[in-house]
């Protein structure tokens, strides 16, 4: 059975993180993606790799050991490029834009990371790239958007979290702005990117031709925050931040249990969960109480619930109370460290977790697919992230160069 993007090519020339996690996505999904990098040097996420080696390590000690290779391993860089080919350009020289123009030629997107006036340097802007190909996609990636004062500025993940108004989304109200886990504004962003390829191909199937789209960080962010956005637009309240100690909802609240687990309880419809909470908890006299037997009486007394609540889940192991409220069929889970995330038994059973060899890794583990197609499955999880510039060749042979054009193009400097 053929993989949902089976045939499709994609030119990844993104930089760091937001286009070329966009870029793996599609090759998740079995399109060819070739990623184009700098000649020298690469893509400077690759650089990470010498951050990393430079952290101590306890298996470090073993240098050739898989232990070690796993210790330094270059994580960030593997899960946005899994799957791809790499070949290394000098774009700055007509022959290494020639031979993008070739490719563009046999390609169906192209997604970059470039500034608008940077790729126009580089003779990579759209009404360039589209004289070669008009039914190219191209996706442009930003960290601003492509309008306003600010458009050319440089962007970062960390940049656009803050920007967002991310930061001030975590944490209690008298907490200063929480930083965030790296990566998250560019897998948002990446993820935006995706559905707007997956767009713009099915609009050319059905008639259209190839056409330019913007996707930013900032921009993804900020559809990612609705919620809270439209309740300030709308409301005018910034309440985004919770107390837990007065949460409106007690039963949409945190708790922490006997064995220092924390567990979260996610009943919004407090009012239908609440007496089946009063049996599990123990507290059925509070079910008919006038603070607490309607959602209003609860937020008006929540504080009060709150601590009434913290000092029961304190009385029993987060597993003891799980197994509690499932047999009463509430809404809950527990609050979970990574390290607990990777092992988690509904995870694995999802394949949201997988195994996978490695050629230095070793039997090493990956994150999977977050979907399942029942007639055109994503082919397997074959291909680590490529080396530098480790498919050159085999890329250009493919559009037709031969091997004296390669020697040439080397002798040259261009690859």
């Amino acid at each position: 059975m053929a993989a949902p993007l089976e045939g499709v090519r994609v030119l990844d020339c993104g930089r760091w993180m937001m286009a070329p996690a966009c870029a793996r996505i599609l090759a998740d999904l079995g399109a060819d993606v070739i990623k184009v990098e700098d000649r020298v040097g690469g893509d400077p996420l690759r650089g990470l790799s010498q951050v990393i080696k430079a952290q101590k390590s306890p298996a470090a000690a073993d240098t050739s050991s898989a232990e070690a290779a796993r210790a330094h391993a270059n994580t960030a860089f593997y899960i946005s490029n899994r799957n791809k080919r790499s070949i290394g350009l000098d774009l700055t020289e007509a022959r290494g834009r020639d031979t993008v123009y070739k490719l563009v030629e046999k390609a169906d997107v192209l997604v970059h990371s470039w500034r608008a006036s940077a790729a126009e340097r580089l003779g990579m802007g759209y009404e360039t790239l589209t004289r070669y190909n008009p039914r190219l996609i191209y996706v442009a990636a930003s960290g601003w958007g492509p309008e306003g004062p600010e458009s050319e500025e440089p962007a970062m993940d960390g940049a656009a979290l803050a920007r967002a108004g991310m930061m001030y989304l975590w944490g209690s109200p008298d907490m200063p702005p929480v930083q965030s886990f790296a990566g998250l504004a560019d897998m948002t962003g990446a993820t935006v990117m995706t559905i707007a390829v997956l767009a713009a191909l099915l609009a050319r199937e059905q008639g259209a031709m190839g056409q330019k789209v913007d996707v930013s960080l900032l921009g993804s962010m900020i559809a990612l925050e609705a919620p809270s956005l439209q309740l300030q637009l709308v409301r005018g309240w910034e309440g985004s931040r919770v107390n837990r100690a007065k949460a409106w909802n007690p039963l949409n609240n945190h708790y922490k249990c006997a064995d220092d687990k924390w567990i979260s309880l996610c009943m919004l419809q407090a009012d239908r969960y609440w007496p089946a909470l009063c049996r599990v908890m123990g507290i059925s006299e509070l079910e008919q109480d006038y603070r607490f037997e309607s959602m209003l009486g609860r937020a008006q007394n929540a504080e009060e619930l709150v601590a009434i609540l913290d000092r029961i889940f304190s009385g029993k192991p987060r597993a003891e109370w799980a197994r509690l409220l499932k047999e009463e069929d509430l809404i809950f889970a527990p609050v979970q460290t990574i390290a607990e995330v990777v092992d988690d038994p509904q995870v694995l059973a999802n394949d949201y977790i997988v195994d996978f060899d490695h050629s230095e890794w070793g039997k090493a583990r990956t994150v999977g697919f977050p979907y399942r197609f029942s007639a055109t499955p994503p082919p397997p999880l074959a291909m680590q992230a490529p080396e530098f510039a480790q498919h050159t060749e085999e890329v250009l042979l493919e559009i037709g160069y031969t091997w004296h054009d390669i020697a040439r193009l080397k002798d040259e400097e261009v690859i």
